[in-house]
């Protein structure tokens, strides 16, 4: 298999989680490349004039799009990119960003999307670890990039996009005079297609390998049986493309189902009820906070949204709530859904008129799901355990086969949340199992955080731990021991705050800081964060 020449980046094959073709959907070729079959199928199959991608004043039809993947191709291959190179990207939701993605894939290259809030030492770290032979970035994004350069190993080109920054040259100069036909590479369904990156309780991110297969596994198993596509939709939301629940609503589903999508690569609550408005979107990828803050700004329903049929939920447990609320005023129904970037993308789900609200859902057509216990034990239902899922998707962590055993037992893959299971099957979300903290969608590891708090001058040690917050879910609350003669004021809070935001993405940063004069222990000197937590609940009541 294809994916041989990768097996020292890899965990062993014995870790993998064991991956299961039940439906028909996925007996894909053994030839195959994912991007052909998200856009030139498209093309050959007569929509080449329907629009793809719409993006402020611009309607980009497909057709359009494929001579600029093919030109964009041709520079790559010019930039000695083979197949399996890694190409990391960094972008806002643009028409640019979907594009050099189809074309690093369509090549044969693999896709390293990451976010364009995260910070050189994030940056360096990732481009390291992936092995990054090339670097492309938003002009607007570049200084953070530049920033990096001095850590980095691997990395041979870094070029700019839509805009201009000396001296980076600009990747426009390259492609636009390349010619618009591409032979794509001829790829296996397990060659490497990309590499996301995500964050856990243990510090580093964690790069996730998938495969051609994977990328289009997902849209015929979630998208396909759950949001019914047709050419007709139009999808639009705000996470990120270097989100794996961005990357599959924003790209990869409607473009798999020659749909379209309307990109917003700026997010407030209120250019997302532009966005949904005035392109008349019918299919939204949002997180729950997303969905709260859109109906607090039309609280006189201002905003026409009867054109729109469903709303996606994921990145945090959909409130019964929100749910509720949300359906009431717009008569939509949110599918609140449950994905990691290890699998992909959604593999339990609520379905269109079978929402039943504070459910997550039963498991996609295709995934398997029950609850275990810590050793692996199935559970009877009603009882609160791990879940355990296997399916089309599986876990395959880049150099971290320590953590791979971690996250796969027995075949079945641990993404580390504690569910309940009724006796009609559906499953309910109970908490982390680890010390992960999701805020806003969001997910925030405790000790990268606590380990830059800890470089500031002033700061003995931290510990960091979730706080209830009834916008967010949770909010990043960080108790600080300070180091002698140090004064914890309001004045230091927000020399701490703006130190993590220098440092790490800004959405890491601790909204809520408390000075205290020694961290909870055990005997064996190990930090109680649970006594954190707990204290944090009741400062909170």
């Amino acid at each position: 298999m294809s994916y041989e020449k990768f097996l020292k980046e890899l965990p062993p094959l014995s870790d993998w989680g064991e991956r299961v073709y039940t439906r028909p959907e996925f007996n894909y070729p053994d030839e195959l490349n994912a991007a052909v079959e998200l856009l030139d199928r498209n093309v050959a199959e007569g929509r080449g004039d329907r629009p793809a991608i719409y993006y402020k004043d611009l309607v980009i039809p497909y057709g359009e799009l494929l001579a600029g993947v093919n030109k964009m191709g041709n520079a790559l291959r010019k930039l000695g990119i083979q197949p399996g190179d890694r190409v990391m990207m960094r972008f806002p939701n643009t028409p640019t960003a979907v594009a050099v993605w189809l074309a690093t894939l369509k090549i044969g290259g693999v896709a390293v999307m990451i976010m364009t809030m995260l910070r050189s030492r994030e940056i360096s770290y990732r481009a390291n670890d992936a092995g990054c032979k090339l670097i492309l970035c938003d002009a607007a994004f570049i200084d953070e990039v530049e920033k990096a350069i001095p850590a980095m190993e691997t990395v041979e080109h870094i070029l700019v996009t839509d805009g201009t920054h000396p001296p980076f040259q600009s990747f426009e100069s390259l492609w636009q005079s390349e010619p618009i036909s591409l032979t794509p590479a001829k790829l296996s369904r397990n060659d490497l297609s990309l590499i996301g990156y995500t964050s856990g309780s243990t510090g580093d991110a964690k790069g996730t390998v998938h495969f051609q297969d994977d990328v289009l596994a997902i849209a015929d198993g979630y998208a396909r049986n759950i949001l019914k596509p047709t050419p007709d939709d139009i999808f639009t939301g705000h996470p990120p493309l270097a989100f794996t629940f961005g990357l599959g609503g924003l790209l990869i589903f409607p473009f798999r189902f020659g749909a379209s999508v309307a990109l917003l690569d700026q997010f407030t609550p209120e250019n997302m009820l532009k966005t949904i408005v005035n392109y008349k979107t019918t299919i939204a990828f949002c997180a729950p906070t997303c969905y709260k803050m859109m109906m607090r700004l039309d609280e006189n329903s201002e905003y026409d949204l009867s054109h729109m049929r469903l709303g996606v939920s994921a990145g945090e447990t959909l409130p019964k709530l929100t749910y509720e609320r949300w359906k009431a005023k717009y008569g939509v129904d949110l599918l609140d859904g449950i994905g990691s970037t290890e699998m992909l993308h959604i593999f339990v789900t609520n379905r269109p008129g079978d929402v039943k609200g504070g459910a997550t859902g039963k498991p996609v057509p295709g995934y398997e799901a029950k609850i275990v216990s810590e050793e692996g034990l199935p559970l009877p239902a009603n009882t609160p355990g791990l879940l355990a899922v296997k399916g089309p998707t599986g876990c395959r962590y880049w150099k971290k086969p320590e953590r791979q055993k971690g996250y796969v037992m027995d075949g079945w893959n641990i993404p580390g949340d504690v569910f309940m299971m009724d006796d009609e099957g559906y499953f309910y979300y109970q908490c982390r199992n680890d010390d992960l903290i999701i805020t806003g969608g969001y997910n925030v590891s405790p000790p990268e955080l606590e380990a830059v708090i800890n470089e500031h001058s002033a700061v003995k040690e931290s510990a960091v731990v979730p706080a209830p917050d009834e916008l967010r879910g949770a909010i990043v609350k960080a108790y600080v021991v300070l180091k002698p003669g140090e004064m914890g004021t309001d004045v230091l809070v927000k020399e701490i705050q703006d130190f993590v935001k220098r440092e790490l993405a800004p959405y890491k940063y601790p909204r809520a800081i408390e000075f205290i004069d020694a961290l909870p222990r055990t005997d064996t000197g190990k930090v109680q964060r649970f006594v954190l937590r707990d204290r944090a609940k009741m400062e909170l009541a």
